[in-house]
């Protein structure tokens, strides 16, 4: 009997000359159709395309489908080109490409999710570069991890808090430490910050607004932090 010959994907079918135009269409749904081509039938000769395309789109479905795609193709391939995006001057670029490198997962990344990046004065690339970091950072790293992201607590909305304390949690108890010093702080939004990441850390499932206002209360009223 014959070997059979795993088929590669990534050149099973010809380039459609149509798909490069319709990733740039004006209709998002036109996009967004051509991204999900893109990654069905992965072909390295779109890598540049898709990157490209990553700092520019401006719909969020189409972005996570230009991320889905890449994620399709050989990550030898994606992930030098990505870690290029991170010194980009476009805060879109450098965002998505973190968020893209996230979910390639390529430990080797981990170097390149640098305290710029971490600190960046746009709250879209800090928040992607935490959950980046969270997922990459090595299991030595994560108390100084812990301690960087800690640096941030009490930044930003709603949304740029909560992503923080989720990349927080993600590293497990080595944040306790980190807390609890947060907690001890001057600034009042600091500490409640620090006191509802701690609260989601014992319990996931608890509400990160209600956490917030409760901890707000507390310090305000001179209280003492729930056991």
């Amino acid at each position: 009997m014959a070997e059979v010959v795993p088929m590669n994907t990534a050149h099973a079918n010809p380039l459609d000359p149509h798909l490069i135009p319709a990733l740039s269409a004006r209709d998002s749904s036109t996009r967004l159709k051509a991204a999900l081509a893109a990654g069905t039938h992965p072909e390295p000769a779109l890598v540049d395309t898709l990157v490209a395309r990553c700092a520019i789109e401006p719909d969020f479905f189409v972005r996570d489908m230009l991320t889905w795609a890449l994620t399709q193709l050989p990550s030898d391939l994606t992930v030098p080109r990505l870690r290029a995006e991170l010194g980009s001057e476009r805060a879109q670029a450098r965002s998505q490409a973190l968020h893209t490198l996230s979910k390639i997962g390529d430990a080797s990344v981990w170097p390149a999710i640098t305290r710029s990046l971490l600190r960046d004065a746009d709250d879209e690339v800090a928040r992607s570069a935490w959950r980046a970091a969270a997922v990459l950072v090595p299991d030595g790293q994560k108390h100084e991890l812990a301690e960087e992201l800690a640096a941030s607590l009490g930044r930003g909305d709603r949304e740029t808090q909560l992503s923080l304390s989720r990349a927080l949690v993600a590293l497990g108890a080595v944040i306790e430490p980190v807390l609890r010093t947060a907690m001890a702080s001057d600034d009042p939004g600091v500490r409640a910050h620090a006191s509802a990441t701690e609260r989601l850390l014992r319990d996931p499932d608890a509400g990160f607004e209600l956490a917030i206002a409760d901890a707000k209360r507390i310090f305000a009223l001179g209280g003492e932090r729930e056991a």
